[in-house]
């Protein structure tokens, strides 16, 4: 009789929980048994590994085999576990020392060739080996995206053959290439060629100083969707450990990820026709969706009432809590989600409020597509109107970009509420708001007042008080005034378009 035990790492979610691949060689007629909570792609290991390890030139053991995927109340899926389930039998049948297995995990899907195909959800698997002070066997064509967790001991295999000779000592394999993280180059883009709309320039500033949700109202043609492609050039850089999590999500979903852009937030744009699983994610094996993919980036919606009723407020809970719990009857996955949301929208089904073409309550009808929660949920709403005048853009983004200087004021804003709060503004709770804003009696009575007058709801009124805090975070103000609180209270197109209709 044959005993091994191989560590491994299975995928739930963003994390990667540690599994140990027990085999067992028993006297009896052949057969090979894959147990431990392993759905139908990784029992198919069998005919993968015994294919696999018979072309690399061993000899397949003619017994009983057992494979146990311990802990079994863990879900398994994949390719994955070929490559340990090989190494196993090979330990087990006498080919590999057992000391050869300490300190070392296996991942990794076969060929019938032997040769190591690549994974999805690598980074988890290689965050967790690293977490755990092992060292990493993992398919060599994952290298790349691996080596993003510059502190993991790792080694990239291309074949069944080269982890045997490395195991007994022939020839080593080689470490992992190093990881040097590019800071992302200035971009080419600028907003001096956007033609007026400084009111929608300003709020996408305060929007991008303090991690504020923001919805654009006018009608096409006006800039929204341009406007809303110049934020990304707004936002700061992200830190390496912000990097990591956003490259583990795109892991997981099997997208490519360019080392270049590591650093660099992303912007994701889905159509209006999608779904709602589309955006939170979901599957038999629940993978991430729209919103997750924009984790600290951000989740821009165009055409925003086109969307789904249900599509939409299935962002509300993620964008309180700023992540998304998946649940299904193979398992459950826990996503981050913390993104920042842009959204634009025409005022009117046909385009323009002012066309005469429809009645007050039909477009109203056409508005109240958003509910109520959602748009308390939007701290700046901002009109983008029509231009009186017709006029060329700027040719060409000159160096001198007025963007450029932009940037920089919304960085210093940024680096402010780090050192103050550890966290943007648009993240503070009600709580904290208090202490932050310092607002003298009169300034809060006003506040109060307006309020009441504008019908507000609580959660409405505390964001109004962020916006006004990363107002006077932009222009170096150490207390909130009612000057900035004027200002926040402003930014609530939408809402004031739908009481002009309901009172019509």
């Amino acid at each position: 009789m044959g005993m091994a035990v191989v560590k491994t790492f299975a995928g739930q979610g963003v994390s990667a929980p540690e599994v140990s691949v027990e085999i067992h060689l028993a006297n009896g007629l052949p057969a090979f048994q894959l147990v431990g909570m392993a759905e139908t792609s990784v029992k198919e290991a069998r005919e993968r590994v015994r294919s696999a390890l018979i072309n690399s030139g061993f000899e397949f053991p003619a017994k009983r085999i057992t494979v146990n995927l311990a802990p079994a109340d863990i879900p398994k899926f994949g390719g994955r576990f070929d490559l340990p389930i090989a190494v196993g039998i090979l330990a087990a049948s006498g080919y590999i020392s057992d000391i050869s297995l300490l300190n070392i995990a296996f991942v990794g899907e076969l060929a019938l060739n032997g040769e190591i195909k690549p994974v999805n959800g690598l980074i988890p698997v290689v965050m967790a080996a690293a977490n755990e002070d092992i060292a990493l066997v993992y398919p060599g064509d994952n290298d790349v995206e691996a080596a993003l967790v510059s502190h993991a001991t790792r080694f990239p295999a291309f074949d069944l053959l080269s982890v045997y000779e490395h195991l007994t000592g022939n020839k080593k394999l080689a470490k992992g290439q190093p990881f040097t993280s590019h800071s992302p180059g200035t971009s080419n883009t600028g907003w001096d060629d956007i033609i007026g709309q400084e009111q929608a320039k300003r709020a996408l500033i305060i929007a991008a100083s303090g991690a504020h949700n923001l919805l654009m109202v006018g009608p096409p043609g006006t800039g929204k969707s341009l406007l809303a492609s110049r934020m990304l050039s707004l936002l700061p850089d992200m830190s390496e450990e912000e990097a990591l999590e956003v490259a583990a999500i795109h892991s997981v979903k099997g997208e490519k990820l360019h080392a270049e852009r590591f650093l660099t937030r992303h912007l994701r744009s889905p159509h209006h026709t999608s779904s709602a699983v589309a955006l939170t994610g979901g599957g038999s094996n629940p993978v991430p969706g729209e919103i997750s993919l924009a984790h600290n980036g951000i989740l821009f919606l165009d055409e925003l009432p086109e969307f789904g009723r249900k599509a939409l407020d299935v962002l509300r809970e993620p964008l309180e809590t700023g992540d998304v719990h998946l649940s299904r009857a193979s398992g459950s996955a826990t996503y981050p989600a913390n993104f920042q949301l842009v959204a634009a929208m025409n005022p009117s089904p046909t385009g323009d409020i002012d066309d005469n073409r429809l009645t007050p309550q039909q477009q109203l009808n056409y508005l109240n597509r958003l509910s109520g929660p959602l748009l308390d949920r939007i701290d700046i709403q901002v009109e983008v109107p029509r231009l009186p005048d017709y006029d060329l853009p700027e040719r060409g983004n000159r160096p001198d970009d007025s963007l450029h200087a932009t940037r920089e004021r919304v960085i210093a804003a940024r680096y402010k509420q780090e050192q103050r709060q550890g966290k943007p503004n648009g993240a503070l709770h009600a709580g904290e708001l208090a202490d932050i804003c310092l607002l003298d009696e009169a300034d809060l009575r006003f506040l109060q007042a307006a309020a009441k007058q504008l019908n507000l709801s609580m959660r409405v009124f505390h964001r109004t008080l962020k916006v006004a805090r990363t107002i006077a975070d932009l222009e170096d103000e150490k207390a909130v005034s009612r000057a900035h609180i004027a200002e926040a209270l402003g930014y609530r197109a939408l809402d004031n378009l739908i009481k002009q209709l309901s009172t019509s």
